[in-house]
């Protein structure tokens, strides 16, 4: 997050074990605890992202593709991407 960027207050509902690690998390780190979640919610989105990614240039792969064996190894894998295995 840059440092000119507007905040927005938000108010999240956390269970009971994840504030717990929240809090211990920031703790060890020697950051607020609002810190901590500002850095997981961003490092999830930039995870999401990059499995949006993979998928996708693995569905480009798969249209490109002219050899069987890799036409079904991609297939399988986006299957399992999208169906879970």
């Amino acid at each position: 997050m840059s440092i000119a960027e507007k905040l927005i207050r938000q108010s999240v509902s956390l269970p009971a074990s994840v504030a717990r690690q929240v809090k211990s998390l920031a703790k060890t780190s020697n950051t607020s605890a609002n810190r901590v979640i500002v850095d997981l919610i961003e490092s999830g989105i930039e995870a999401r992202e990059q499995e949006r990614k993979r998928f996708f240039d693995l569905a480009d792969r798969l249209a490109r593709s002219s050899d069987a064996k890799e036409h079904e190894r991609l297939k399988d894998e986006l299957t399992r991407m999208t169906f879970g295995e």
